[in-house]
């Protein structure tokens, strides 16, 4: 199995918090090769749309197309970029990184410099690197030669292109989450050439969850889906040193992550589970006794509520340059949740109780 086209062209579009505009391009005219209605609102989330028997009911598969980042907030006199965070970075995976400064009028390659450690003191090289101990350096002579290609405010990312592995495993920077909005897009897709379902089927590319869910929050009240399933990563427990415990029990290879707990629906679960079953789909467990910590957040309660269910996907080494997924549990969380979407009813309840 090889990296679909449209999920590369995705992870190699740079698209940092509030600044998606490329892959949301790439989302968009993907969707439109195969019909979908393919709508953007103000804050820039992207919804295609693809018709069923009926109106209702509305699914939405939701996705979120922004990417971890860095911002410029300071060109030195020597012409060094200094750096903060958008999104939740460890700066250790930041050491020693190729990056691109998104400028207005293309990228400049840099990299993520620090003081080399033969110069740092006995004690300091035992101490966890801080973001505001690192710069960027893009080769510039001093400051007036740095401002000359970089404003403060421009947007930085790892310049990391997708490598194919062994086993049909892949390492890329922002699978987190260009895979939720990959499936999204093929979901609505493969909805679309079976005939349609019960009702529509809107599949999201949401911007700015990487900095609490925005887009997820104004699309659902907005678009206002009868339910919704989002689709996200969640960590592999079997890579060192991440073990099961209280994530669960769920490796690359052992297929879409069913999230569980409070904020989820029970009964949107259950079909899912039905799903799985139909399809012969292998599914694991994850638990959340409160918030998830994704769009699911928000999409639950819009408006009145809606049944929202979190499908995770299994990643290594997430918010890093070498996430590394494996490509058959992103084909078969497309097909659990394809089967979801057409096997619905026209009257399918999901109340609580």
């Amino acid at each position: 199995m090889s990296l679909p086209p449209v999920l590369r062209d995705l992870l190699t579009a740079a698209g940092p918090p509030g600044h998606e505009s490329a892959p949301s391009k790439v989302w968009g005219e993907a969707a439109k090769q195969f019909g979908a209605e393919v709508t953007v609102d103000t804050l820039g989330t992207s919804v295609a749309r693809v018709g069923g028997r009926g109106e209702h009911p509305l699914l939405a598969v939701v996705g979120h197309i922004d990417e971890i980042a860095l911002l410029v907030s300071h060109v030195s006199d020597k012409g060094f970029l200094h750096v903060v965070g958008s999104g939740g970075w460890d700066p250790q995976v930041l050491v020693g990184q190729r990056v691109e400064v998104l400028t207005r009028e293309g990228p400049v390659p840099g990299v993520v410099g620090r003081r080399p450690i033969h110069l740092l003191e006995q004690d300091d090289r035992k101490k966890a690197v801080e973001l505001k101990r690192l710069h960027v350096d893009i080769g510039a002579r001093d400051g007036d030669d740095a401002r000359s290609l970089i404003s403060e405010g421009d947007q930085v990312v790892i310049a990391a292109e997708p490598l194919e592995l062994a086993n049909d495993r892949v390492v890329s920077r922002s699978f987190d989450n260009r895979l939720g909005v990959y499936v999204a897009l093929e979901v609505a897709r493969r909805v679309h050439e079976a005939g349609g379902g019960a009702g529509p089927v809107a599949g999201v590319a949401a911007v700015q969850e990487e900095i609490g869910a925005h887009g997820a929050r104004a699309m659902a009240y907005g678009l206002q889906p009868d339910l919704a399933v989002v689709v996200d990563v969640t960590h592999a427990t079997d890579a060192p040193g991440v073990e099961p415990g209280e994530l669960g029990k769920h490796g690359l290879g052992d297929g879409p992550v069913i999230t569980r707990g409070a904020i989820v629906s029970r009964p949107l679960n259950d079909l899912l589970d039905a799903a799985a079953r139909a399809e012969g789909i292998d599914v694991k467990t994850e638990v959340a006794g409160g918030a998830t910590h994704t769009d699911a957040d928000v999409v639950h309660m819009s408006r009145t509520g809606v049944p929202t269910a979190l499908v995770s996907i299994p990643l290594r080494y997430m918010h890093s340059s070498v996430e590394l997924v494996e490509l058959g549990d992103v084909e078969a969380t497309i097909a659990l949740i394809t089967a979801m979407a057409l096997a619905l009813e026209e009257d399918q309840q999901l109340t609580r109780w």
